[in-house]
């Protein structure tokens, strides 16, 4: 998890989250925190920045006080570069720090560097927990933007130099072609939004394509499987649809070991706002 310092869910409530990232508060919509009260109505007005969304996802950000274009945090040895962008994310999904602490763990439990594949891979927190202890990392994502984002982070974090492959292409494209050149990996981190483009206009559904995307990478991990994350935003995926989906794809049935659970963001009172899901083998 992150250290106080660095991240901390404030309240949440009126579909709407209050996060303080390092120095800043921040105040965005939050789908899950709808219907619910906030316990601390009075902290609302710490906000630094306020964002209010629009259409097609768009919107602006309301600054109550200056904020520089881009500043950092910390998560374990490697740090992420945040900024507000115009569809309300700053670069990091905060209940994704157990997920990377998990990365770590399987790889401080292997007898060799694993060899890890990253779909979806966005500004890279899997990519850099999985670099930091040690693996070979292969990074996708659609959009090269978020690539270059990522390659940042990884140079913030004195990981320039570690063997990571960046890679701007669609996810179910690349997989794909790394089965017909015969590729394996040892493991594989996944984080399929509900929907997406590829640079070329591939167009991804998760209640389409999750299943054979599963499957591909099952094919990718046969020979030297050491571990495999799968985690979703998606309405409809919770945990259990995930567990199963993730055991019928890689082991034809609903044993195997896979566990699932809640991703949870958790404030200082202890209260928990959930925030999709996550699936890993082994559990």
């Amino acid at each position: 998890m992150f250290e106080p310092d660095q991240y901390q869910l404030v309240d949440f409530g009126n579909a709407r989250k209050l996060e303080r990232f390092g120095p800043y508060v921040l105040d965005r919509p939050c789908p899950a925190a709808d219907g619910l009260q906030p316990a601390r109505p009075e902290r609302w007005e710490s906000a630094d920045a306020r964002f209010n969304r629009g259409s097609r996802d768009r919107g602006r950000w309301e600054l109550r006080t200056e904020l520089p274009a881009d500043w950092a945090i910390r998560h374990g040895n490697f740090q992420l570069k945040l900024k507000l962008t115009p569809f309300g994310h700053v670069g990091v999904f905060a209940e994704q720090a157990a997920s990377w602490d998990w990365i770590a763990r399987q790889a401080a439990r292997a007898d060799r560097p694993l060899r890890v594949l990253n779909l979806f891979a966005y500004t890279g927190g899997s990519t850099l927990a999985a670099a930091a202890a040690g693996c070979e990392v292969t990074h996708v994502d659609a959009a090269r933007n978020v690539v270059g984002w990522a390659r940042d982070n990884a140079e913030l974090s004195g990981l320039q130099d570690a063997p990571i492959r960046w890679i701007s292409e669609d996810a179910p494209r690349f997989v794909t072609r790394e089965i017909r050149r015969r590729n394996q990996y040892d493991a594989v981190i996944l984080d399929p939004p509900s929907y997406g483009h590829g640079p070329k206009g591939e167009v991804w559904k998760v209640s389409s394509g999750l299943l054979p995307l599963l499957r591909a990478c099952g094919e990718l991990t046969r020979s030297r499987r050491a571990f495999i994350l799968l985690s979703c935003h998606s309405p409809g995926f919770g945990a259990a649809e995930l567990e199963a989906a993730l055991a019928e794809a890689i082991f034809g049935h609903c044993q195997g070991g896979v566990v699932a659970r809640p991703l949870l963001l958790i404030d200082e009172d202890g209260s928990e706002l959930p925030c999709g899901a996550a699936a890993r083998w082994p559990g």
